[in-house]
């Protein structure tokens, strides 16, 4: 995934063997990092965190693969087991993603405030908080339990951050 061409990659993702949603909310954070790099003082560190939710995205990737299989299974109590098993372990990389989207927003507040750069800092705060949104849900789905509130502080931090973006554009 990580080196595939992006025309090839969204034909993957409209097929029936796609990645997935948990997959694309890592490289949301992934292109919300890049944005932040370009304009952060902090580039060697939105440069790692890119490449984090890169390995993110092949991570959810995997765990998707792994829970199909699981499902596949002749039904029966070892079919059970290996799906619940596959759920627990698919929240692992969806709780990383909320971390990352929240890592990334920490980054873009570091950006000093420039009307050029507004348009990347609001796509990083939307970009931050769908991923961040879509890892929840993917909690939600394969756990039963909610997410938490760490979801929650990602919405408002990206609220803030892209009020932020809209006050050096047009001020008050």
């Amino acid at each position: 995934m990580r080196d595939q061409i992006l025309s090839d990659f969204l034909k993957t993702l409209a097929s029936d063997a796609s990645p997935g949603g948990g997959a694309t909310a890592a490289l949301h954070v992934a292109q919300a990092a890049a944005l932040v790099g370009k304009a952060s003082p902090d580039g060697r560190e939105a440069g790692a965190l890119s490449m984090h939710a890169l390995r993110l995205a092949e991570k959810e990737a995997h765990a998707a693969a792994i829970l199909g299989r699981a499902r596949r299974l002749p039904p029966g109590e070892a079919r059970d087991s290996a799906v619940a098993e596959a759920r627990r372990r698919a929240c692992e990389p969806a709780a990383e993603v909320i971390r990352a989207a929240a890592a990334v927003l920490d980054l873009a507040d570091r950006v000093p405030p420039d009307p050029l750069v507004a348009t990347d800092l609001t796509a990083v705060a939307e970009t931050a908080r769908a991923a961040a949104t879509t890892a929840g849900v993917s909690i939600e789905i394969h756990s039963g339990a909610v997410a938490g509130p760490e979801v929650a502080a990602v919405c408002e931090h990206a609220d803030r951050l892209t009020a932020a973006a809209r006050e050096v554009v047009v001020p008050a």
